[in-house]
């Protein structure tokens, strides 16, 4: 049996580090959807299903398609910057639970 060595810099080359693959807070993600290495997905944002995304997501965008495009917003910019402010995943179960009435407006 033949086993191939490769060496981690000939690797490299052919499949260069693209960074890490990050996914935020309230992330939907669609059925089959593909991220592709070294994306970023913004806090709040929905992935369509089938689409592969090639490009970082803004926080509060839906995208969707071959390759995925911005195609809608889910709040306007002022009220995506409060959420981001208020960074409500990080509340506690009782805080949530206290706010629960407004979240759910």
């Amino acid at each position: 049996m033949m086993v191939a060595m490769i060496s981690y810099q000939r690797l490299n080359r052919i499949f260069p580090y693209k960074g890490d693959t990050v996914i935020g807070n309230d992330v939907w993600l669609g059925y089959e959807s593909t991220i592709m290495p070294g994306i970023t997905i913004g806090d709040g944002a929905i992935v369509a299903s089938k689409s592969v995304v090639t490009q970082d997501v803004p926080p509060y965008s839906i995208v969707g398609g071959n390759p995925a495009k911005v195609f809608k917003h889910r709040f306007e910019p002022h009220v995506v910057d409060k959420l981001l402010a208020i960074a409500w995943w990080d509340w506690s179960a009782e805080k949530i639970t206290e706010n629960l009435k407004a979240i759910t407006q």
